[in-house]
């Protein structure tokens, strides 16, 4: 009896000392590297020669194609068992024609939705970090397809990326503090009138809660003043709202990914006003505070030549890896990240 406790004693103490050893290896794992190498330029591709393929008909705001689209992007969070907010089996944000056609200045539209997935955060899961893209196109034009595979299906199959990496953190029990919340946003080329319908009609969650919005359009190509050193992506609006944000982001890619982060139309004095025409500023003028993420436009830019062969994959990997990183901190960050400016902006009104 006695030599049974004895060996009895000797396994617990192995299983104990196995447990911390476990313990320790598992705190020395930088878990953001570990599910940001999930990304790859493969997957990338394989969703986007899908997604921008002649099959979705350029993705026009309530057609067909538009239509397949969407339940491309439902049917993957469904199998990455990736719920959605609005419960069971509904993914679609819908955003009826009638407000649609109050909101465009030409042409007439047909009923449209966004698509939205979430992940509840541990800790704070009434605090909500949006990563968004949009998913329409300009769809076929005098009988010639617009695939639109930088704008936006580049951004839209990051967000697959991004989602399926913290789907995977979140089954192994390194799920984020704060929500997630995946939006895919219709009718951008019609008006950013998706995100519009989500923050000014119907946000599934209040805005007051909302930490930031981080939106993806167009990171898949490289524009001529980078022809020579393509390693960039263009930062808008990261320190308009929030100086703690412009500064984790800054970190983040110092960090994990090394881009050259460009601020060219940051400027207040850009031309291109390039701040006032992707979906975060419906979240901007909200004060919620955003980064949205460009490569600049380039020769096939709204022409039916922007398909996924033309994409430059492993840049697309980097940058999607940049904006997974970012999130993963503004998500797990022990306080959530302060709008100073939005603030200093209300005081002096």
């Amino acid at each position: 009896m006695k030599k049974i406790l004895y060996l009895a004693s000797a396994v617990a103490f192995m299983a104990c000392g196995s447990s911390k050893n476990a313990s320790n290896e598992d705190a020395n794992v930088d878990h953001a590297a570990k599910y940001a190498a999930t990304i790859t330029a493969k997957d990338l591709g394989n969703h986007l020669f899908t997604y921008a393929s002649d099959e979705f008909e350029g993705r026009n705001t309530g057609e067909p194609g538009q239509k397949k689209a969407v339940e491309y992007l439902k049917n993957f969070y469904v199998s990455e068992g990736i719920v959605s907010p609005l419960g069971g089996d509904d993914y679609f944000q819908e955003v009826p024609a009638e407000w649609i056609n109050k909101n465009v200045r030409r042409g007439k539209f047909k009923d449209s939705e966004n698509v939205v997935a979430f992940i509840k955060g541990t800790e704070k899961p009434d605090e909500i970090v949006i990563i968004s893209a949009h998913l329409d196109h300009e769809g076929v034009k005098n009988g010639e397809i617009y695939n639109g595979a930088d704008d936006d299906g580049s951004g839209t199959v990051a967000i697959l990326e991004i989602a399926q990496a913290f789907q995977m953190a979140a089954k192994a029990g390194k799920g984020p503090k704060r929500s997630i919340l995946f939006l895919h946003v219709t009718g951008e080329e019609k008006g950013l009138l998706g995100s519009k319908y989500y923050a000014d009609v119907d946000p599934l969650f209040p805005l007051a809660n909302t930490v930031c919005d981080l939106n993806i359009d167009m990171v898949g190509r490289i524009d001529d003043r980078h022809k020579e050193d393509p390693n960039y992506v263009y930062l808008i609006g990261s320190d308009k709202l929030s100086t703690e944000l412009h500064n984790l982001s800054e970190t983040v890619n110092k960090k994990y990914t090394n881009i050259n982060l460009d601020y060219k139309y940051n400027d207040e004095n850009d031309p291109n006003r390039f701040y006032y025409r992707s979906d975060h500023y419906n979240f901007a003028k909200n004060n919620v505070p955003i980064i949205f993420y460009f490569n600049g436009t380039h020769a096939d830019y709204h022409r039916p030549s922007d398909t996924p062969d033309k994409i430059n994959y492993e840049l697309l990997e980097n940058r999607t890896r940049l904006v997974f990183h970012t999130a993963w901190e503004v998500a797990n960050m022990d306080k959530r990240i302060i709008a100073d400016k939005a603030e200093a902006k209300k005081e002096t009104k």
